[in-house]
């Protein structure tokens, strides 16, 4: 039986003063860093922007307010000698505490409980080479390319 799934997310892209907000993630068998957006699984019966909304709770214990769907990407990637198939819809939202606008970094954990980095990277480090995934997202960003 083929275990391999297409898995529906929602990933948050909450920008300020041209940083946007990701955890830092490894793939230690390729030796790469990437960053993506926080976010995560949508679960059945719900829609993608109550899935952020559950998701900023979870992982930051934030409360997100104007939320307004971007689009979606479809991301295929490998990570930890895995295959993975995702469509990603892709909200942007507004934090109902500003002081989270001015915090560098947040205290989060994956849903296996493991720490992760969380923080608030310039557009300028992936202009200059930083990993963000989806792989499309930065060209997104710029306006280069359209979302669906």
């Amino acid at each position: 039986m083929n275990e391999e799934k297409i898995r529906a997310i929602v990933l948050g892209i909450f920008l300020h003063n041209d940083r946007l907000l990701v955890f830092r993630g490894e793939d230690p068998g390729r030796d790469v860093v990437f960053y993506r957006p926080l976010g995560g699984g949508i679960e059945f019966g719900e829609r993608g922007c109550d899935a952020l909304v559950r998701e900023m709770r979870e992982e930051l214990g934030a409360e997100v307010t104007d939320v307004r769907y971007l689009g979606t990407v479809e991301n295929i990637f490998s990570h930890l000698g895995k295959r993975g198939h995702e469509i990603v819809l892709l909200y942007e939202g507004r934090f109902a505490d500003p002081a989270l606008y001015e915090q560098e970094t947040f205290a989060s954990a994956q849903d296996n409980g493991v720490p992760i980095e969380v923080s608030w990277k310039p557009l300028a480090d992936f202009e200059a080479g930083a990993l963000l995934v989806p792989l499309e997202l930065l060209s997104l960003l710029r306006g280069e390319r359209r979302l669906t």
